[in-house]
């Protein structure tokens, strides 16, 4: 059985809700406690930070907040792709992305419809992850680890209509 996920916000987002969104794609404070660091800096409390966190992900917003590390710094990671046929789309994706070594997947218009990033400890884990994965659906990965490294900056300022 799958976890509902809860209807996308049908109103306007809030101040807070839009300054964790664009403010802090960057710059994440390292300390002990960095949601309270955060609430700080946004006149809110911690428990009010949190919690719009946690409705912002249940509701499809955003999936996770955690570090990203360059590729392959700690542990090893790979680029995969996967030809699904459309009618099962939907449920290989949701049930890859339950793997917590599955950072995202999406969905791309080619032959190989189904691309994920994953990461593990060591190489053995991650073919270890990527057979289980094709042993589960019957369906082939195509395995792209990366051979040179090219930073690119994913943040962006949201526009606010």
């Amino acid at each position: 059985m799958t976890a509902q996920k809860a209807p996308i916000i049908k109103r306007p987002l809030n101040d807070l809700e839009r300054r964790l969104l664009n403010d802090f794609q960057h710059g994440f404070p390292l300390t002990s406690r960095p949601f309270r660091t955060i609430a700080e800096q946004l006149g809110s409390s911690e428990e009010a930070v949190m919690d719009t966190l946690q409705r912002l992900q249940n509701h499809g917003l955003i999936s996770r907040v955690g570090p990203v590390f360059r590729p392959n710094r700690v542990g090893v990671s790979t680029l995969a792709a996967m030809a699904v046929p459309t009618e099962r789309l939907e449920s290989v994706a949701e049930w890859v992305s339950g793997f917590a070594e599955v950072n995202h997947n999406y969905q791309r218009e080619h032959e190989l419809n189904l691309w994920f990033v994953a990461t593990a400890v060591d190489r053995e884990l991650l073919n270890h992850l990527l057979r289980e994965i094709e042993s589960h659906t019957g369906l082939e990965i195509i395995d792209l680890p990366m051979i040179e490294d090219f930073h690119i900056n994913l943040a962006f300022p949201l526009q606010w209509s």
